[in-house]
């Protein structure tokens, strides 16, 4: 394999202990990792230093679960970790290449609020900012922002699609020379360059223009990580780096071949989105050091924890049926997250998992394919799915931080590079550059503001 052909593109997915469950409890782990700048920064430049794409940070707006004796002992639920776009403004101060993707709900958000955030740590950063777009899924951030329940699974899409679209259109709020600064003539900006949104929708009404010039990127990259029918819909019409989980060959390339076909069907080239499943890799220089190492972190999983995450995905109780038998048939569809759901109903299947085994299953790697092997192994499998449709790249879920990264670069990293497979060196400079993704022009045609107002268009700032 000669370092010509089409090369991975590798996310470093940064929970604050680790993926796995049980991670807080490694030796080897950071416990205060969530809310510790100096563990976040160092690993950062470590990724930065290995040439990864972008570091890749998750959200929620509220703790998940109810059951707080199971929360108790378990970290990675969002209990104690920094707020993501507060971190990536910090971390950006402390790198200078690597993407930085930070998580923010559509449905607990404004746009105008959120647009302005992104575009300002995509200037901060020097172009390297990315908005991973999700809708929520937890009932618990309903009740922080003064609802009972969550939105229904359809509305929470409808509202995501034209935040969106508003976000979009307050990114294209200036052309990108708008800003003269002229000392001289005393202009500091060009008024025929300035245009206002005058949205008026089902969710939002946003008059205009972003108090921001147009960021380095044009816009920063927009991720999508939902599987659903609705995700994916979204994704291919408009996303640039989905977010995704499958365990098998076939159910990652029919995927990735479905979202590849959607984006053609809405005018764009399959090359504008790239599919980046979750990976989670225990990786050791033998098979029996991997193996050991998996267990280690299996056997540091209180069975409330399993249970609790399990319970979560499914959407039901599960505590009242015998452990070790089967799930119960005819599960309800989940308000929460579907296409989740559905890959646990069809893992649990496929394996003949018991309640507990798939409880435990989850609490490592939380549903994303599990991979426990040698450097070699794990490179031949990531392998097979980039050069077969299944993947465009991987968001690499460490067990455990700092040790799990550190094992994937040291280990991994050099047998990607020697099959040609990932980059030694970076060659540009901003995130849409290390991805391959063009600069969007902006959407916006000028029109008079009473065109602009009548339309829902961008109309021009009236002077």
């Amino acid at each position: 394999m000669t370092s010509q052909r089409r090369q991975m593109a590798l996310g470093a997915f940064l929970y604050p202990t680790g993926h796995h469950a049980a991670a807080w409890r490694h030796p080897g782990a950071q416990a205060d990792a969530g809310v510790n700048f100096r563990h976040y920064a160092e690993i950062a430049q470590a990724a930065e230093a290995a040439k990864f794409d972008m570091l890749f940070l998750a959200d929620s707006a509220g703790a998940r679960g109810e059951d707080w004796g199971a929360l108790a002992r378990f970290s990675t639920h969002y209990v104690a970790q920094f707020e993501p776009l507060t971190l990536l403004s910090a971390l950006a101060a402390v790198t200078e290449r690597i993407g930085l993707v930070a998580t923010a709900s559509t449905t607990y958000n404004e746009p105008y609020v959120l647009a302005r955030k992104f575009a300002s740590i995509d200037h901060i950063s020097g172009g390297r900012a990315a908005w991973n777009l999700v809708t929520s899924a937890n009932e618990a951030e309903a009740q922080n922002f003064g609802r009972d329940r969550l939105l229904d699974h359809d509305e929470r899409y409808r509202r995501a699609t034209e935040f969106l679209a508003v976000v979009q259109g307050l990114w294209d709020s200036w052309e990108d020379d708008a800003f003269i600064r002229d000392k001289e003539s005393g202009v500091f900006f060009d008024p025929e360059k300035a245009y206002r949104l005058d949205h008026r929708g089902e969710f939002f009404g946003v008059r205009g223009p972003l108090n921001l010039p147009r960021s380095p990127q044009g816009w920063p990259v927009l991720v999508q990580a939902g599987s659903s029918d609705a995700g994916k819909e979204l994704a291919a019409a408009s996303a640039e780096v989905v977010f995704t989980a499958q365990q098998t060959l076939p159910l990652a390339q029919a995927f990735y071949r479905d979202v590849k076909a959607r984006a053609v069907a809405h005018g764009r080239s399959p090359d504008d989105v790239k599919i980046m499943p979750g990976i989670f890799p225990v990786v050791g220089r033998t098979e029996a050091e991997a193996k050991a190492k998996f267990d280690e972190l299996q056997n540091l999983i209180h069975p409330d924890v399993a249970l609790s995450i399990l319970e979560h995905r499914l959407g039901i109780p599960l505590r009242h049926l015998p452990l070790d038998g089967p799930l119960p048939k005819d599960i309800p569809l989940t308000n929460a997250a579907q296409s989740r759901q559905a890959l646990l109903l069809e893992l649990a299947e496929r394996e003949g998992l018991s309640i507990l085994q798939l409880g435990l299953r989850v609490a490592g790697a939380r549903g994303h394919w599990q991979v426990v092997g040698t450097p070699e192994q794990i490179v031949d499998v990531m392998e097979e799915r980039f050069l077969n449709e299944g993947a465009d790249g991987f968001n690499v879920m460490p067990p455990y931080l700092p040790g799990g990264l550190t094992d994937f670069i040291e280990l991994v990293i050099p047998e990607l590079r020697r099959r040609g497979l990932f980059r030694t060196e970076y060659e540009g400079r901003t995130l849409r550059e290390h991805l391959g993704l063009k600069r969007p022009a902006r959407h916006h045609k000028h029109h008079k503001a009473t065109e602009g107002a009548a339309h829902g268009d961008a109309a021009p700032v009236a002077a």
